[in-house]
């Protein structure tokens, strides 16, 4: 192990600087009573006996206070240098190693590893088992690694893998790749079987352009965040790419921070139209971006750039605000407002929804908040959380685009949602498949049979209208009836059947 290797180096240095000085000064000592001793300079008397035994039992003593104090010193450094749960070396360890092996001229690849699932597991087992957990994956790491690479602990469920040498890149990419398909069987902890996953980036530094310690890892750390964005359970090489799109992201971000303190955001509102009177019974809230230049970023580039940074957070609050006073006046119309994963996760977002409807005079019972079924597998426990201080306000939660993600039965079951949305795609394709049609009707029934409403999403044809009208949804949304407007223009359509809308765009509205 690595470890044991650069704690020789600083063995063989102290040594060198505690006992050098004292050998030397031993030399001057003996060196000098001998000199003394040759010229009868000294005589043999008993004091001189004495100070001379004193002496040498003075040198003795000081050499074990020295060997002591530098044992003690070196565990302490050893120690300074190791996870104190693994017992894996740290992150200091790994810039001391990166440096040892850029001395000696070789390549030098990296991989951070990032575990993916284990926060679910501290929610549900509590941090003993995620402890236990995060040991037993130092463990198999340590196995895969079969002393070819270095294994460290960074923090968390953060570890990093390197190795030095000829061909370290290809090495330790086969060594990422079999830790990935050992992470994809359950690990024992303990009495229970865990499911975890591994996010791999991996980056190398030749002898050429040697790049500093603190530049690798934060290569790696790049890499191992567009594993995590591509789908987890997987290694990707960090590309100078990344980097180019981390300063347009960064960009974006400053841009989207000046947007809402400047106002720039804008809401509008697409209606819902009963299935039966086919009148406007509720409005979807929709985000829109222009900027100063006068182009217009749609909220699925935007959105997940407020998602990563946190401003998501404030967007979605500003949004809530301004769609609760716009509907104020549409009385007996709900009103619905998207929710992120992120928002989801943060837990003052019940808190401060619930501050907007008292600051406003929104009735809650009007409110539906819809989320995805990504919100519910990221995070259940925490979603269920949250949703449970919601509906104590009053607030109904829809599920949004059912049909084209994870949601199952079970999901159904355990969150109760008051609504379902039937996706556009899921819409589209029962006009023109049985199987995609039987699909449709089957969701509708078990909705129906947990007393679910359900929303038929994106339908653009009298065809799509028919065919979802006969299966028992209850409202419908898109372009065949209306498309998203300002607030303005909501009124006018209210209290009356609507027509469908001439096709005479093909630029898809999407829900933000």
């Amino acid at each position: 192990m690595l470890l044991s290797s650069y704690g020789s180096r600083e063995s063989e240095s102290a040594w060198t600087v505690v006992f050098g000085p004292m050998a030397v000064l031993g030399g001057i000592f003996v060196l000098t009573w001998s000199v003394a001793l040759a010229n009868r300079i000294v005589p043999f008397t008993t004091p001189a006996i004495i100070l001379t035994f004193g002496a040498i039992a003075f040198v003795l003593a000081t050499m074990l206070c020295a060997y002591l104090g530098f044992r003690h010193l070196r565990r302490v450094e050893l120690l300074a240098r190791s996870d104190s749960l693994t017992m894996l070396p740290n992150r200091r360890a790994l810039h001391f190693d990166i440096q040892h092996e850029y001395r000696q001229g070789h390549e030098v690849a990296l991989a951070m590893i990032d575990l993916d699932g284990f926060k679910l597991i501290n929610d549900h087992y509590g941090h003993f088992v995620g402890d236990a957990a995060i040991r037993e994956c130092a463990a198999i790491f340590t196995e895969v690694s079969e002393n070819e690479a270095g294994v460290y602990r960074l923090g968390g469920d953060e570890y990093a893998m390197m190795i030095g040498g000829p061909v370290a890149g290809t090495l330790l990419e086969g060594l990422c790749r079999r830790i990935i398909e050992r992470l994809a069987k359950p690990i024992h902890v303990e009495d229970r079987r865990l499911t975890l996953g591994a996010s791999i980036g991996i980056a190398r530094s030749t002898p050429q352009d040697e790049i500093p310690s603190s530049e690798l890892l934060r290569r790696a750390d790049i890499a191992m965040y567009a594993s995590k964005r591509g789908g987890k359970m997987r290694c990707t090489w960090f590309s100078k790419n990344f980097d180019r799109n981390r300063e347009q992201l960064k960009e974006m971000d400053d841009e989207l921070r000046l947007a809402l303190a400047n106002g720039d955001f804008r809401v509008h509102y697409q209606p819902l139209v009963d299935s039966t009177s086919r009148e406007v019974v509720a409005v979807e809230c929709l985000l829109r971006w222009e900027r100063a230049d006068g182009k217009c970023i749609g909220p699925n580039v935007f959105i997940p750039v407020a998602e990563e940074s946190g401003l998501i957070n404030a967007i979605g609050m500003w949004v809530l605000r301004e769609a609760c006073r716009d509907a104020l006046n549409w009385d007996g119309i709900a009103l619905s407002v998207n929710i992120s994963a992120a928002q989801l996760r943060n837990p003052e977002f019940p808190i401060q929804l619930g501050q907007i409807l008292e600051e406003t005079g929104f009735d809650p019972e009007r409110l539906e908040l819809e989320i995805t079924e990504t919100c519910l597998v990221l995070d259940p426990v925490v979603a269920e959380r949250s949703l449970s201080v919601v509906r104590s306000f009053g607030v109904k939660v829809s599920l949004d685009d059912f049909g084209t993600g994870y949601a199952s039965i079970g999901f159904l079951r355990q969150f109760r949602f008051e609504k379902l949305k039937l996706d556009r795609s899921l819409v589209v394709q029962a006009s023109e498949d049985d199987g995609s049609r039987a699909m449709m009707l089957s969701s509708i029934t078990v909705a129906r049979a947990m007393k679910m409403g359900v929303t038929a999403e994106g339908v653009e044809t009298e065809e799509q209208a028919a065919m979802v009208r006969a299966a028992g949804c209850d409202q419908i949304q898109g372009w065949l009836y209306f498309k998203a407007m300002p607030a303005a223009e909501i009124a006018q359509h209210l209290g009356k059947p609507v027509a469908r809308q001439p096709k005479n765009s093909n630029q898809k509205d999407k829900v933000a």
